[in-house]
């Protein structure tokens, strides 16, 4: 087997979630740490956008997220973490872009922003989790512990790197969890539980400090 490398930051949730998925599989690799703030002079070489995660394949590259989890599941398809249904296939990529387009999208605008008070954005993140709840797992039986149903799936290895860091939306945004999200809170304490996931998790106090530096830099 060609030996993968994933350029990677630790910080980067897209970069976790393809950290995830080779963790899941079993499938060794070389991690390459990038730091977003200065990054190698060459790196437009190695990722065409500028940006984390990219895998690298034997001579191939591979990068956005979405589409690197995709590679690695019709790569290594064991074991599986898509339906084999076309129709339960194309519900995974809808709410993988969900967390794209909508959950992790309105999370950079808040983190990055300079508004000292997005409370449009603190609603609209606010939205999106009632819609994940209320869309996505309260339409699944009561018994079933991950988001597609009894097994785990890429959409939940995409929407867990966001939970992780929970704490430093609540810490520099003053975010809160609003009330009602029983279900997503069960999820997510199941999908925390998985060996692979914890295996590479990382603590509230680790992204605080990191998120810290950053913004000192930046201010």
């Amino acid at each position: 087997m060609s030996q993968i490398q994933l350029y990677s930051a630790v910080l980067c949730p897209f970069a976790h979630r393809v950290r995830l998925t080779l963790q899941v599989k079993g499938v060794p690799f070389e991690s390459i740490e990038i730091d977003p703030q200065n990054k190698p002079t060459n790196f437009l070489e190695i990722s065409p956008y500028g940006k984390v995660p990219v895998l690298k394949h034997g001579d191939n590259r591979v990068w956005e997220s979405a589409i690197v989890n995709e590679y690695l599941e019709e790569t290594f398809p064991d074991p599986p973490l898509l339906p084999t249904d076309p129709m339960q296939r194309a519900q995974a990529r809808i709410w993988i872009n969900f967390a794209d387009t909508r959950l992790f999208a309105t999370t950079g605008k808040l983190l990055h922003g300079r508004d000292p008070h997005p409370t449009t954005l603190l609603n609209e993140l606010s939205e999106h989790l009632l819609f994940m709840e209320h869309e996505g797992l309260r339409k699944n039986p009561a018994s079933a512990p991950y988001w597609l149903g009894t097994e785990l799936s890429l959409v939940d290895l995409t929407f867990h790197p966001w939970f992780e860091q929970l704490a430093v939306l609540e810490h520099f945004r003053g975010f809160g969890l609003p009330s009602g999200l029983d279900r997503l809170q069960e999820w997510e304490a199941a999908v925390a539980e998985r060996e692979a996931v914890r295996s590479i998790a990382n603590s509230p106090e680790f992204y605080l400090e990191r998120y810290g530096r950053l913004v000192q830099a930046k201010f």
